[in-house]
């Protein structure tokens, strides 16, 4: 019935964000101008999809965030098969969650992207050694 989820991610500005998924191989693929900057946009890797809006442009669309300079940070966890390139990657972004290895077999780091959303990059040992 449900074919994919996607959440939408609430910004103030897309374009460090862009930035940040595109040192772990993220492409922007459509966006959508509002003023002098972005007002959405959507990345890809493969087949894995993020979408970012500045909390202006969802207000004006649908009135929701009635205050468009607050909001949620998104807590989003992706599996990765090169942690240690990831981790070369985003040096310079804030560490949120020190590296550590989990009683689930990841190898986890978690960084706060330039959205203010917290991002867990995760290796499985079974994916690793494959």
């Amino acid at each position: 019935m449900i074919e994919s989820a996607t959440a939408v991610l609430p910004v103030d500005r897309i374009e460090p964000s862009i930035d940040f998924f595109a040192r772990v191989g993220f492409e922007k693929v459509v966006e959508v101008p509002e003023g002098d900057h972005l007002g959405f946009a959507i990345l890809m890797q493969g087949g894995v999809q993020l979408m970012y809006q500045t909390r202006t442009s969802i207000f004006e669309d649908s009135g929701m965030l009635p205050n468009p300079n607050e909001g949620t940070p998104v807590l989003m966890f992706l599996k990765t098969d090169d942690l240690e390139g990831c981790k070369k990657a985003l040096e310079g972004y804030e560490v949120v969650m020190k590296e550590r290895t989990t009683f689930y077999g990841a190898r986890e780091i978690g960084y706060r992207e330039p959205g203010g959303h917290i991002v867990t990059f995760a290796e499985f040992a079974e994916e690793a050694e494959g």
